[in-house]
């Protein structure tokens, strides 16, 4: 449950007295360019400050801890790579980030490159992948800690139109498949059929 999230950016205010983000499933938070999503987005990571907001998950509030205390999963609407890495290279240094016992990280490493089909360019740099490889490698990059939660920012929007549909296939197998949950904030509404347990729609900084 997130509380209080209210924020008064000047020229715009984003005022959330609640909200209940799903322990499991996808929870989505749509709505269009400025309604807040990213407010809210960075909010939860801890990269904005907040005073008052809370956020409980499993009896803890996670508002109160340092963001990689948090022990979220994040892919952002950029991806944000080390284009010069292996796509291999990019998630084990996730994991070396986290903390993951090095055999534990090989393990999952295995794991993950076969549920999200990435054995044939585990070993390319970030820079060459096309944007469907790379979209994967950040949503393995997010999974490899194995964090309490997944947030997606717009994770489809760099896709060519005909990729995208496959890539949500994929992503939702692959959330039912590790039972994460996770918090999808998008703009386009084929997200939020395809992918969305429960749909919130936000518009200038409110819940609707």
């Amino acid at each position: 449950m997130v509380e209080n999230l209210h924020r008064d950016y000047g020229d715009f205010k984003l005022d959330i007295d609640s909200w209940e983000i799903l322990d499991e499933g996808v929870t989505v938070l749509w709505g269009p360019s400025g309604s807040g999503k990213t407010s809210v987005f960075r909010i939860l990571l801890g990269l904005e400050s907040c005073p008052g907001f809370k956020w409980t998950y499993q009896g803890t509030d996670l508002a109160k801890l340092k963001t990689p205390d948090r022990h979220l999963g994040v892919v952002f609407q950029t991806l944000d790579l080390f284009p010069h890495l292996s796509a291999e290279e990019n998630l084990m240094f996730a994991a070396r980030a986290r903390k993951v016992d090095p055999a534990k990280a090989n393990a999952r490493l295995k794991e993950l490159s076969s549920i999200l089909k990435m054995e044939s360019f585990l070993q390319r740099p970030a820079a060459v992948l096309s944007g469907g490889e790379k979209q994967r490698v950040a949503i393995a990059r997010a999974l490899m800690g194995e964090p309490r939660l997944l947030l997606l920012d717009e994770p489809f929007s760099a896709l060519d139109q005909e990729l995208r549909d496959e890539s949500r296939k994929l992503v939702k197998s692959v959330i039912e498949t590790e039972k994460i949950p996770t918090l999808l904030v998008t703009h386009d509404q084929r997200d939020v059929e395809i992918l969305g347990n429960k749909v919130t729609t936000i518009r200038n900084g409110r819940l609707a």
